[in-house]
């Protein structure tokens, strides 16, 4: 990252992840040699992964934890409880990446510019905890190109991550552009496009091509873009094709006709939220 902190290029995201698949999923995660794990307040799972990091041995500073505060957490007083609610029920002293998940503030309309403000006060809030060194890292989630340069221009702390819905259908290859000037690292999250990509007939005949699976293709597809990539999956089979050695070794990669027949895809579609009528 810009500040020097070392991202893992492969993680588990545990969206919509509660109650024991928590903990089954985050230990196959780390017993595969996964060594980032992504969470937010409002996924509502920080305790049990904090349980499952303690319960598998790892020194704390052997995992990557990243964490978001959430939409109806922004402005000043707001986010300060929410950073120190996220050190505590991940019950560490620090955490290496937290994020602001949504450019807009819950139950203000997307056009007010109260967002602007209480995104702009959250991140002083940020920056308070990153100087503490309680905060290894800091970024956004979710922010537009606009959202981006607003940031920029007011922040003393430049984020170091912005983490988008990135995958075959919708690139970004203009954000991601923004992003790379600015120094700050993109982490790709819905590669798999919610599931519906993996029956795409161009994903299915390169992974029967090269002997892989379609959750395969399209996660290499991401690394190779120069994304970091956060699957997510409570199988811990499925889990295991997520490895760095799966994904990473093995001696496998997508040609350069791969990268342009999955790049055809590009049509903007959107599984996710979309931020670009937030002001």
């Amino acid at each position: 990252l810009n500040n020097g902190v070392e991202l893992p290029r492969i993680g588990l995201g545990t969206f919509k992840s509660a109650g024991p698949e928590v903990g089954t999923s985050v230990k196959a995660a780390l017993h595969q040699g996964i060594r980032h794990i992504d969470t937010a307040s409002i996924y509502k799972n920080q305790e049990l992964i904090a349980t499952a990091l303690k319960e598998s041995g790892l020194l704390r500073s052997e995992v990557f934890i990243t964490s978001k505060v959430s939409p109806y957490e922004q402005g000043r007083e707001k986010a300060r409880k929410a950073c120190i609610d996220i050190l505590t029920k991940l019950d560490t002293d620090y955490v290496d990446l937290v994020l602001v998940h949504w450019p807009g503030a819950s139950k203000t309309p997307p056009d007010s510019h109260l967002n602007s403000q209480l995104r702009t006060e959250t991140w002083q809030v940020l920056e308070e905890f990153y100087r503490q060194g309680k905060f290894r890292a800091i970024g956004v989630s979710n922010y537009e190109e606009r959202h981006l340069h607003e940031l920029l221009s007011r922040a003393q702390v430049p984020p170091a991550v912005n983490q988008v819905e990135v995958h075959p259908r919708r690139t970004c290859r203009a954000l991601r552009a923004a992003c790379s000037r600015a120094g700050i690292a993109v982490v790709a999250y819905a590669s798999l496009g919610c599931g519906q990509l993996l029956g795409q007939p161009t994903v299915t005949c390169i992974a029967s091509e090269l002997g892989v699976s379609p959750a395969q293709v399209l996660l290499r597809w991401g690394l190779q873009e120069g994304c970091a990539v956060i699957p997510k999956s409570v199988s811990p089979q499925r889990i295991q094709q997520f490895s760095e050695a799966a994904l990473l070794g093995g001696g496998w990669e997508l040609s350069a006709r791969h990268m342009a027949d999955l790049g055809k895809l590009d049509d903007g579609h959107k599984y996710c939220w979309d931020a670009s009528g937030i002001l």
